[in-house]
């Protein structure tokens, strides 16, 4: 599979999960969604860095999605 597909998925779950958060806070609930979505993201994100040891840090993430867009819009 894909690591930067993977790093991408699991950057965008993750994204995802963040108006969940401060959705379950402010009704003060528990935020059952975005623990779930933060385990699928760093699952996803976790695989891609096992696959490719040292490839990704913080610097290169927005370099893979531009890898994925270009990859996958040609």
């Amino acid at each position: 599979m894909d690591p930067d597909l993977f790093i991408v998925i699991g950057v965008t779950v993750i994204g995802f999960s963040l108006p969940s958060i401060v959705g379950a806070y402010s009704e003060s609930r528990f935020p059952k969604v975005a623990v779930i979505l933060i385990l699928i993201g760093g699952g996803l994100v976790a695989a891609a860095v096992k696959e490719q040891p040292g490839r990704y840090s913080f610097g290169s993430i927005p370099d893979a999605f531009v890898r994925v867009i270009g990859r996958y819009t040609k």
